[in-house]
């Protein structure tokens, strides 16, 4: 049978399930990914209550057991269980036998993580200016021109030295920009108008009121941490514990953009690869692309095309295909698609679109996509040539850890227990833009006091003197004070440009100083 015979590959090879055909299950027609080729990215898609989680937890366990590391997003909290091993039962055992897997209960190296802090987890933080302006803009809901706007702010905080740190910082420099003293500095930066850089700060305090200055500042995570491996070989399988944010689905899914940007500007070429170095799962990934600019866009894509190249592969978790813009669809070569509704005008569309995306095959494609159950799909992937394999649907096999969440003492004890959390674990204020501009707004003030004061006791020395000339050689007070070195000083800290341009991504975002 032609589909059997495009899944015998030879190498090292991830097991989906079984063959379903004329609604019998063939537990010795296996159908597998290969290792090598999970670097070609892919898509696991499916209508909510189909199995897709489950599916992640399936491929995230083969991987680890590979010795590949694995990132995840838990949006709904449940996929922490994959630290601990799963409960065997009547429906776990049913499901062993049709697929021919031999279910043994296996927990599997975690860590845990949240963004900011926010919720149980090592806390992920990103600086600023690492996080770039293009990111922010969809963070903050910048339009495009705003968006160019953000980016010269950023541009003239690297010419100033004014480091961007948290978001106090980057409201610190707008502020600057828009205030008296700092509105000629916007003449110098490209044009940037006022009424744009009001819009931007209003985003700013409007953003930090909801509570989202936590995700910004330091310590910055190191994303090289996703790629550790544990002591016994196994790949280490790290866990974004996204349930406190679930509520800001923009948030976390440009947080992950993030992430998948920082690993793409770290990681060295290494061409094509025996197993991939890690691979990330984008969950709800139709959130990223949602209002997204066109340089946004492009510049997904391209980090998606590159870094692959890089070791790295990326699965995007999504309801329907049609999510994905085509360019980002094109680069992804491994395909599970879940059971589809169709209900509506938009729904029968929408699996129309979907079947359009799949290779020709033996299966009525509409009809099946809307009968198969849960924890079926249909799957077609790259073979080990780099061509598409045969569709054939599929009974998935049952993950080996716990299909849930873990209780919430054993996960903080597992945060509080990891090496990384007291490395991550409290905020650090330094010194950086909004010092710099708080500091010396109080020179200035200083140095502005000191000039009244000394107009004041000139005024009275003339008026004591009564007209009297003053001493031969020496000049007014006020002069003697703007000649100080306080002043000096000001005005040298306000004109000498540092010359200091970060390097910067497709995203803008900051090359990090190791």
């Amino acid at each position: 049978m032609e589909i059997v015979s495009g899944y015998a590959f030879a190498g090292p090879a991830l097991d989906l399930g079984a063959l379903l055909w004329d609604g019998q299950c063939l537990p010795d027609a296996q159908i597998r990914i290969p290792l090598a080729m999970l670097n070609r990215h892919g898509l696991v898609a499916g209508a909510t209550g189909t199995g897709k989680t489950k599916t992640l937890q399936l491929i995230a366990e083969q991987l680890a057991a590979q010795g590949v590391p694995v990132f995840l997003a838990d949006i709904k909290g449940d996929v922490s269980g994959i630290s601990v091993p799963g409960e065997s039962g009547e429906k776990v055992a049913e499901r062993a036998r049709d697929v021919g897997q031999t279910w043994e209960a296996t927990g599997f190296p975690s860590e845990f993580y949240a963004l900011g802090g926010i919720g149980t987890g090592i806390p992920v933080r990103s600086t600023i200016t690492s996080f770039g302006p293009v990111l922010l803009s969809k963070v903050l809901q910048l339009n495009q021109t705003q968006e160019q706007s953000l980016g010269l702010i950023f541009h003239y905080a690297d010419q100033k030295g004014l480091e961007l740190v948290d978001l106090k910082d980057l409201r610190a420099v707008v502020t600057f920009l828009t205030s008296d003293e700092g509105k000629p500095e916007l003449k110098g930066i490209g044009g940037l108008s006022t009424v744009t850089a009001g819009v931007i700060l209003r985003a700013l305090t409007a953003f930090e009121a909801q509570g989202m200055g936590d995700f910004f500042g330091e310590p910055e995570f190191d994303t090289a941490e996703f790629l550790r491996a544990a002591p016994d070989g196994r790949g280490l399988v790290s866990v974004l514990e996204l349930p406190a944010v679930q509520d800001k689905p923009q948030l976390f899914s440009t947080f992950l953009m993030w992430l998948l940007a920082d690993l793409y500007n770290d990681l060295p070429e290494v061409g094509d690869v025996e197993k991939p170095k890690l691979v990330f799962f984008f969950d709800e990934a139709h959130l990223l692309f949602n209002g997204a600019s066109k340089a946004f866009l492009e510049a997904i894509t391209q980090t998606v095309r590159l870094i692959r190249s890089k070791g790295v592969g990326v699965f995007f978790v999504t309801q329907t295909p049609k999510d994905v813009p085509a360019d980002v669809l094109a680069q992804l070569g491994n395909r599970v698609q879940h059971a589809l509704r169709a209900f509506t005008p938009d729904d029968q569309k929408a699996l129309k679109a979907t079947v359009r995306t799949f290779p020709n095959s033996a299966y009525d494609l509409e009809e099946t996509l809307t009968a198969i159950g849960t924890g079926e799909a249909v799957i077609t992937v790259l073979s080990e040539k780099g061509a598409p394999t045969p569709v054939a649907v599929t009974r998935l096999r049952a993950p080996e850890s716990l299909m849930g969440p873990v209780e919430a003492g054993a996960l903080e004890g597992a945060v509080k227990g990891s090496l990384l959390y007291g490395r991550y674990a409290d905020a650090v204020d330094r010194e950086s833009a909004y010092e710099k501009l708080t500091a010396r707004q109080a020179e200035a003030e200083e140095a502005a006091a000191a000039v009244a004061a000394a107009a004041e006791a000139e005024k009275a020395e003339k008026a004591a003197a009564k007209g009297a000339a003053s001493s031969k050689g020496s000049g007014s007070v006020v002069d003697q004070v703007v000649g100080s070195g306080i002043f000096k000083s000001l005005a040298r800290s306000l004109g000498t440009q540092i010359g200091r341009e970060i390097s910067r991504s497709v995203f803008g975002t900051a090359r990090r100083r190791r």
